[in-house]
């Protein structure tokens, strides 16, 4: 594990971003909430805020952080069968919340799957990036 003691705490941001390609008809059901399974949005939310929180208990050498927000955003594509979703972790700590975004991302978009897959197997977890972080001495990045 990479020694981080020397480092100053400083307000830490990250945001990532994945799709979950599926369809049209299946982000229908996802928007009408009609998915046997119950509200996909709502539990792949509580999802994806409690994969940021236990990021450093799933990543080996991970740094725990005490995460102080956690948002997921979600904006559908129906035509096109797209689920775009979006995480936002902020921290005050020694080491980024990159880690902590793109687990989030992953994590509800593995629960959508989860609660999908009985009406559609084919769909697809596509597109994971880390889309900007800012904060610590690398300051800002932000993907073009």
């Amino acid at each position: 594990m990479v020694d981080i003691g020397p480092k100053k705490v400083t307000k830490r941001n990250a945001r990532a971003r994945c799709v979950v390609r599926m369809e049209p008809g299946t982000l229908a059901a996802i928007r009408d909430n009609t998915v046997a399974k119950g509200d996909v949005l709502a539990v792949a939310k509580i999802a994806g805020i409690q994969a940021a929180k236990k990021t450093a208990e799933l990543i080996p050498l991970c740094h725990p952080l005490n995460t102080e927000h956690v948002d997921i955003l979600f904006s559908m594509r129906i035509e096109r069968g797209e689920l775009e979703i979006t995480s936002a972790v902020s921290v005050h700590g020694k080491t980024g919340a990159e880690m902590e975004a793109l687990e989030a991302v992953v994590q509800t978009a593995l629960t959508v799957y989860d609660m999908c897959k009985a009406v559609d197997r084919g769909m697809a977890i596509t597109n994971i990036m880390l889309v900007e972080k800012s904060g610590g001495k690398s300051g800002t990045w932000k993907r073009r």
